[in-house]
């Protein structure tokens, strides 16, 4: 068996103004396929998500990605050579192509120069914005864009992607298709991605978990959540009335 892409071990964050803890006792591992980060407003799904960005260093436990610690200067840098990242709130120079974005950041990532271009092509390929290569960011759909999000984000062909609601502001049909793109990228490589849209959920994981209050209280597959509703439990699918039911269950022990 393989060595998980991500391992994280009682990983606890606080809050500094609200002086709880943002996530508290963490532990989960993130391996090759697509791994879905759900649960309430404010769960600490993004907390995650940042943390093993690495923009977040103010935790205790032990955090890996490809076996690099974070908790060490040399360890973070090599993590941040094997992962991508895509933000809720991807910010961008609306004057950049979407080569030069991609180019952009494939130096960021220490890709050697030789094989930067070619690497930047084969990313906005796999997302099919090849036509749109020269377009400026400025000139693309929401869906276009966040697909730009994504190229940037895979130009290193990381053993770890992480999404932060990447199908937000996404109107049906654009959704549909991202959701294509997002199960293609988790048959080679981790994908962990965060939503509040039930539905992306069951289209896209493999593996879901659930956090609420900064605790995970879920970790298992779409049937296994599923089996956890109830005839009355509020939803108008299976998949979200196993999650209303989880949740109501796990504040019912607090």
């Amino acid at each position: 068996m393989t060595e998980p892409t991500t391992r994280v071990e009682a990983l606890t964050i606080r809050h500094r103004r609200m002086r709880v803890d943002a996530l508290h006792e963490v532990s989960l591992t993130v391996d090759t396929g697509v791994t879905a980060l759900v649960g309430p407003n404010g769960a600490g799904k993004s907390t995650l998500i940042r943390a093993l960005a690495t923009l977040d260093m103010r935790y205790r436990g032990i955090v890996t990605v490809s076996g690099h610690d974070l908790g060490n200067r040399v360890g973070r840098r090599l993590a941040r050579a094997s992962l991508g990242y895509l933000p809720q709130d991807f910010r961008f120079t609306p004057s950049f192509q979407v080569r030069e974005l991609v180019e952009y950041v494939a130096w960021l990532k220490e890709i050697p120069a030789p094989r930067r271009s070619d690497a930047a092509i084969q990313a906005i390929e796999a997302v099919g914005l090849t036509e749109r290569s020269a377009s400026p960011l400025k000139s693309l759909s929401g869906g276009m864009l966040r697909r730009a999000g994504i190229a940037q984000a895979i130009v290193n062909r990381p053993a770890l992607l992480l999404l932060d609601e990447p199908t937000v502001g996404l109107d049906p049909a654009q959704r549909v298709a991202f959701r294509e793109l997002i199960r293609d990228l988790g048959r080679q490589t981790a994908v962990l991605t965060s939503t509040h849209l039930i539905e992306d959920v069951r289209a896209t994981a493999d593996t879901v978990v659930v956090l609420d209050r900064g605790r995970v209280v879920f970790v298992g597959t779409v049937p296994e959540l599923e089996a956890q509703g109830r005839p009355d439990s509020p939803g108008d699918s299976p998949l979200e009335r196993g999650y209303a039911a989880l949740l109501a269950e796990t504040a019912a022990l607090t």
